[in-house]
């Protein structure tokens, strides 16, 4: 058993390896020494190595969150089987700590009850103190100030009587936070201090940068946020060295807040946005809901209703779940105020009214003071100036409690006396390190004289072989150079001809694809006819018949062709040349001829209601390819019965052509593609085919008109194709002929 215990711990290690460069020094330097013990001796399961795994898991609580979990649990699993209840202790309170900030609160307490029975047991007086403050932070989180503040006072005397500074400057620290929620930052100041005057004499970095936080919190609640703001950044960098999330997740909330409060909402987002993605690494259900509450706010601000409310709801939801009373408050008062900057005070109200009730509940002036902000809006906003007087009155009351002026004065001299301290520490430090460096000047004196003639002859050595190798550089510079030039040049003209061999390519593809699409259905149709023709078995009075319909399918073809041509044209010259009036009228009476038959066939009903007199400026034989298409798609999509309406109507000062079908329809997802590639064309109700890129050159040939082209679809009951080309400004030139 033994052997299966110490290979799953070095398999452990070895696993952890590649997560080495994430965490600082010392959880790092606490692993390898625990590797050493490990190695060292014989049994795995000794005493001395489940200590080192609840320090390590301690060390990474602010790093890592889920290495605590682990290394306090395998030090509680190894501690059971040999029954070392101290073991089992510790390793439950490193385990709880991080329970307590992901809301696992049932966890939380059994493990503090043991582990407190298991201390109590032992006679261990400073694991009982530690049962008492996590305690305490637990009721802290559950905004229950009052019996977290008692569990606190439990712990206090027994670590004062025990000399632990480091547990003692924790507990000074969330004595502070306790009565700082409160609203009491004179109180909560007096231990902030306390905390930092041990911290300082411990030299403990970390622990200094989470006591300046917290008096940043106070100065930013004092509406202090420049200083507040120094205090903020001044930690950041610190746990940005050290690579502590937890520590850098807080103070950029922190500074997001007093950035917010300042009006940079901008700025602010980005730091909440940082601190909010570490939060939901580290599953931290407190720094969730706050950061959510704290981007609502900049959201409202910012008039991102949307926004706003998602975050709400989440941090709303987020609180309620995890029994949050304090976050809960924030919450229903961001909800209150989000509703009545946007003046819906009936919503309003009941969200005030719950932030008030609950606030009153906790006992926080600073929670009671807001939520009587927003209730005191709401009850102006619905015009209950009564109660609005009376919730104004109990707001006043309120606000004689901050006694802000106490509070400044009392940082005024806690920090004079804390730099002086600093200063005089410095002071001495400075005189220590002056007297060994001047130890130092005198044993070094005879070795500088060799040291400078060295340096000196080595810097001018160094100079030569620059100043040599420097020219060499040049020449080689200068050779590169012209040789740079050339291959630019020769690229130049490859892209240029490139460019140029694409843009035929693209031609050649829209002229094959035009053929493919518009030509192929006249001839077809030609081809028909002239069957019948050569039919033996038709009189000639039939065929008499069927000549002025052959006529007319030879002309549009013949017209198709020279319609053809002219786009192939405009496609190599100047084609914004090419606009002149003529009459949109004529266009589609001419294109609806063309293709009666073909709807007649397939029995489609073909409707035209137009502006006779509407004149357009464009090319007239591109928009005559483009209603051409449009008709065409139209018939191929629809079946007997269907109708197909053509208008042509004035928009502004544009011409707009609308085809609408009551045929097969399509889908959003391909209405969106038409206009943007080339699609796979579907057959038609007929089983017609086509090649996809007719409404591309629809769209290339309206743009170049100045125009725009557009679709709008809903499978199984029809589509509507629109566009718009401009309208000929004065009515002076006579419409002219199409083709």
């Amino acid at each position: 058993m033994n052997t299966k215990i110490w290979l799953s711990i070095l398999s452990l290690f070895l696993c952890n390896l590649c997560l080495a460069y994430r965490f600082e020094a010392k959880p790092d330097s606490l692993r390898n020494e625990l590797l050493k013990s490990i190695a060292a001796k014989k049994q795995v399961n000794d005493t001395a190595v489940i200590n080192d795994l609840n320090k390590l898991a301690v060390a990474y609580t602010s790093y890592y969150p889920d290495s605590t979990i682990y290394y306090g649990q395998k030090a509680t699993q190894i501690s059971r089987t040999i029954n070392y209840s101290t073991g089992i202790a510790d390793g439950l309170l490193a385990v709880t700590t991080v329970y307590i900030s992901q809301a696992k609160y049932d966890i939380v307490l059994k493990y503090i009850k043991e582990s407190l029975a298991l201390y109590t047991q032992a006679k261990n007086v400073l694991g009982i103190s530690d049962c008492y403050k996590l305690y305490g932070d637990l009721y802290y989180q559950l905004s229950d100030y009052q019996k977290a503040l008692s569990f606190y006072n439990k712990a206090l005397p027994i670590k004062l009587a025990i000399n632990d500074l480091p547990g003692l400057s924790r507990l000074y620290l969330s004595i502070g936070n306790n009565y700082d929620n409160l609203g009491h930052s004179s109180a909560a100041l007096d231990y902030y201090f306390k905390a930092l005057n041990i911290d300082t004499k411990l030299r403990n970095k970390k622990k200094i940068s989470a006591d300046y936080n917290n008096i940043g919190v106070v100065l930013q609640s004092m509406e202090i946020y420049p200083q507040a703001l120094t205090y903020f950044t001044e930690a950041l960098q610190t746990w940005t060295q050290m690579q502590s999330d937890g520590g850098i997740s807080v103070a950029k909330q922190n500074i997001g807040e007093v950035l917010m409060a300042q009006g940079k909402y901008d700025n602010a987002i980005k730091y909440l946005n940082d601190a909010l993605a570490i939060d939901q690494k580290q599953d931290d259900k407190d720094g969730i809901s706050t950061c959510n509450s704290d981007l609502a706010v900049c959201y409202i601000r910012k008039k991102q209703n949307q926004k706003a409310l998602g975050y709400l709801q989440l941090a709303l939801k987020v609180a309620t779940d995890n029994k949050m009373d304090y976050n809960k408050v924030i919450a229903l008062i961001n909800t209150a105020l989000f509703y009545n900057v946007n003046h819906d005070y009936a919503k309003a109200y009941g969200f005030a009214l719950q932030a008030k009730t609950l606030a009153d509940h906790i006992g926080s002036v600073l929670l009671r003071t807001n939520a009587a902000v927003q209730l005191i809006e709401t009850l102006g906003g619905l015009k209950l100036y009564k109660e609005a007087y009376a919730a104004q009155r109990d707001f006043d009351n309120m606000k004689r409690t901050f006694r802000k002026d106490e509070s400044v004065q009392k940082f005024t001299l806690y920090i004079t006396q804390y730099n002086y301290a600093e200063k005089q520490r410095q002071q001495l430090l400075q005189q220590k390190a002056n007297a060994l460096l001047y130890q130092q000047k005198l044993h070094d004196k005879d070795l500088l004289n060799i040291i400078f003639f060295i340096i000196i002859t080595a810097v001018l050595l160094m100079a030569f072989l620059y100043y040599r190798q420097k020219q060499q550089q040049l020449k080689i510079n200068t050779q590169l150079k012209l040789k740079n030039n050339e291959v630019l040049e020769q690229k130049v003209n490859i892209d240029e001809q490139a460019e140029k061999l694409n843009d035929l390519n693209k031609l050649k593809d829209k002229l094959i694809s035009i053929l493919a699409h518009d030509l192929r259905s006249p001839l077809s149709t030609l081809r028909g006819l002239f069957d019948l023709l050569s039919d033996e078995s038709i009189s000639h009075q039939e065929m008499l018949e069927m000549i002025p319909s052959v006529i007319r399918k030879l002309d549009y073809t013949s017209d198709f062709l020279d319609t053809l041509l002219f786009w192939i044209n405009s496609q190599l010259e100047n084609f914004n040349a090419s606009g002149k009036s003529f009459s949109i009228d004529d266009i589609i009476q001419s294109e609806i001829k063309n293709h009666t038959e073909q709807a007649s066939f397939k029995g489609i009903t073909v409707i035209y209601g137009g502006n006779k007199e509407l004149l357009a400026l464009a090319d007239p034989n591109s928009i005559r390819i483009v209603v051409r298409n449009l008709i065409t798609n139209a018939i191929k999509f629809s079946g007997a019965g269907d109708v197909i309406e053509i208008s042509a109507t004035e928009q502004d000062e544009n011409v707009l052509v609308t085809i609408t079908d009551t045929g097969m329809g399509m889908p959003p997802a391909r209405a969106n593609k038409l206009f943007k590639s080339q699609v796979d064309s579907k057959s038609g109700t007929l089983n017609e085919s086509g090649t996809g890129m007719g409404l591309l050159l629809c769209k290339d040939l309206v743009e170049k008109c100045k125009g725009r082209i557009w679709v709008t679809s809903k499978e199984g009951i029809g589509t509507k194709f629109s566009f718009v080309i401009p309208l000929q400004p004065t009515a002076t030139m006579a419409p002219t002929e199409a083709g």
